[in-house]
């Protein structure tokens, strides 16, 4: 997690970022003057952005809006102040509707990004300045400070070449609070033979099998919101185990890069929310699922029945077998 400290000025009406991160300063500048760039983690993970203008020059604007996983929107714009190439630059900030016209009701800001060479690469200090306490307290009470702290912790993958940051690690957890958890596993392949491979039924039934001595009986492909679709598995021969199956409705389908669904386990009303993205980088591609569960203990149940084993022994048959070909 890049970001080391988070403080508020009451008195000077300022909220601060400090992130410490490891990469040289023209990397971490390249990475917040590209808007394709930017779009990897200026929004928290479940609201990803899409930059619809960028004009990276004084008096510019760039617009931008974040999705989040049930279809709703938080847009934004800025106005370059000042560009200091790689060193500083700085933004009016303002909430926004679609098209980028400031929102009058909602509180705005004036940022000022810092980039420094430090022994560990870049620390960056960002220091937002607010024109009332009420309006810092505003954003603050919006989620802000845990906003940022999770959307940075996404910026090493993007600083990183993306086999230097992944290969090699298998499927990767990570707990970020106690009802998210964001897996993480990349295969040799492009994103659009991935996406294939998670929405045609022959090419799933082929990988999607856990640990092996299961087969699946049941694919039930849905690609439109509102469609359901349902999964099932048995297992074969001498191996031990019930029949399961899962099912649930899509909220998001954005072809090939995102697929927003429900899912619980058939014949159980305990539900979670799956958001999968696919970012593809030199033929390799970062499978990311940032699951959302009703609480830390149904977290916690999930995790400990060795799904995240399940997972990975299917990740590795599609990348072996599939992808392979």
């Amino acid at each position: 997690m890049p970001v080391t400290d988070v403080t508020t000025d009451a008195e000077n009406l300022t909220m601060t970022v400090v992130a410490d991160l490891a990469a040289p300063i023209e990397r971490v500048w390249a990475a917040y003057s590209d808007p394709r760039q930017l779009e990897r983690f200026w929004g928290p993970p479940g609201w990803p952005a899409t930059f619809t203008a960028w004009d990276h020059t004084v008096g510019g604007k760039a617009n931008y809006t974040m999705n989040g996983p049930r279809g709703e929107k938080a847009s934004g714009t800025w106005e370059f102040l000042r560009i200091d190439a790689p060193h500083s630059f700085e933004v009016l900030d303002a909430f926004a509707d679609d098209e980028g016209t400031p929102d009058p009701d909602l509180p705005s800001m004036r940022m000022v990004f810092t980039f420094e060479p430090s022994a560990e690469g870049t620390r960056m200090v960002t220091t937002s300045y607010f024109e009332s306490v009420e309006a810092l307290e505003q954003v603050v009470q919006m989620g802000a400070i845990e906003g940022t702290k999770l959307a940075m912790g996404q910026l090493d993958a993007v600083l990183q070449d993306l086999r230097d940051y992944a290969q090699g690690k298998g499927t990767t957890v990570e707990l970020l609070d106690d009802t998210h958890v964001r897996i993480t596993r990349l295969v040799e392949g492009s994103r659009d033979l991935v996406w294939r491979a998670f929405n045609e039924p022959d090419l799933v039934k082929q990988w999607m099998l856990g640990p092996d001595g299961w087969e699946m009986t049941e694919c039930v492909i849905a690609t439109v919101p509102g469609e359901t679709y349902r999964n099932s598995w048995a297992p074969v021969g001498d191996t031990e185990g019930e029949p399961f199956g899962f099912e649930g409705e899509v909220l998001i389908f954005d072809e090939p890069r995102r697929a927003v669904t429900t899912e619980r386990m058939q014949g159980q009303p305990t539900e979670t929310l799956n958001d999968m993205s696919l970012y593809e980088e030199d033929g390799a591609t970062l499978i990311t699922v940032l699951i959302e569960y009703p609480d830390k203990e149904t977290r916690d149940m999930i995790l400990a029945t060795g799904m995240a084993d399940g997972m990975e022994a299917s990740y590795a048959r599609l990348e072996t077998g599939l992808l392979a070909v």
